[in-house]
């Protein structure tokens, strides 16, 4: 049991003023969508009818809209209608700031101020004090995650939660959105997209994070979503690790590492992470990403003179 306890209560989450705050969040950037337009026209009864469904418990999660975009490897995204795209809003910033602080601080991706340019900072960083300045030798582990956002365990997330908060109709309400979807298997699969699930996965892979820093006593271990690395002068002690980080992973959250992805390199050889090859002194832009990047341009040209992007989409916050 977790000594750290969500102290809102579940009329806090649904209520129309976190409601409305929700919506404005939600809005900003999307004022031009036909669907947000549309929700927006009758803004105050559709809040109202939402409020009473939840506090009636009689709401139900509406059925997902399926596309496939490249990121820059296809990927299967489903998007929820407005008014369950609001809830996930209304839940989260009630959520967030709570969840955040039971984080190992290099836990990053979907948290304010802790993206990608945060954790290249935090590789170079860590990259300096191993080596005691280029000094010494830095051997980094580097693992990805099979499938990740496909392969969380609906049960396991619950229960993980449930450490946390003690109103039981918060958890119902989790557990419904948190249910609306699965992959190929009943039970398993958050979808990509729902701002709801972007949480979700750093809550789950939060236990996995305790294990390897207190567990294993990995001092400089850095997390991206489903891709984390440790580093370490001692190439020994990183093959040690990784089969203890293997069993947690399958037998604790029904997670598998990506054989493909699994390496122990030096830094003086490049270690590629997070779109960059790294260095001990620096680092340069992976060729993939490096062509990427100009596809997006080219993309957004073509924008300029028909209106419409052709190629180079990618997702983002619901």
């Amino acid at each position: 049991m977790s000594k750290i306890r969500f102290h809102h209560t579940y009329n806090s989450i649904i209520s129309l003023e976190n409601l409305l705050a929700a919506w404005k969040e939600f809005i900003r950037g999307k004022r031009t969508r036909r669907d947000v337009q549309e929700f927006e026209r009758d803004l105050m009864s559709n809040l109202i009818a939402l409020h009473r469904e939840l506090a009636a418990e009689t709401y139900s999660h509406s059925a997902y809209q399926h596309f496939k975009i490249a990121d820059p490897k296809p990927r299967d995204i489903h998007k929820a209608i407005v008014r369950d795209r609001l809830l996930h809003h209304a839940l989260h910033r009630k959520l967030s700031p709570f969840f955040t602080r039971t984080f190992i601080p290099d836990s990053n991706s979907c948290q304010d101020g802790k993206g990608t340019h945060r954790a290249l900072r935090r590789f170079r960083k860590f990259v300096g004090i191993v080596s005691r300045n280029n000094t010494r030798t830095v051997w980094v582990l580097k693992c990805d995650i099979r499938k990740f956002f496909a392969n969380i365990n609906h049960m396991i997330l619950l229960d993980v939660v449930a450490k946390y908060i003690p109103d039981q109709d918060i958890l119902n309400l989790v557990s419904v959105i948190v249910r609306s979807f699965h992959s190929r298997v009943v039970g398993v699969g958050l979808p990509l997209g729902n701002l709801t699930s972007q949480l979700l996965v750093n809550i789950y892979m939060n236990e996995f994070d305790q294990f390897v820093k207190h567990r294993l006593k990995a001092k400089y271990y850095l997390r991206y979503a489903d891709d984390f690395v440790v580093f370490s002068t001692d190439r020994v002690y990183l093959e040690k690790i990784l089969p203890a980080m293997q069993e947690f992973l399958g037998s604790k959250l029904k997670l598998v590492m990506h054989p493909g992805k699994v390496s122990i390199e030096t830094v003086a050889s490049g270690v590629d992470f997070l779109g960059w090859v790294h260095f001990p002194d620096h680092r340069v832009l992976r060729t993939t990403t490096k062509k990427r990047m100009f596809r997006n341009i080219k993309a957004k040209k073509r924008k300029g003179r028909n209106g419409a992007i052709i190629s180079g989409a990618h997702w983002s916050r619901q």
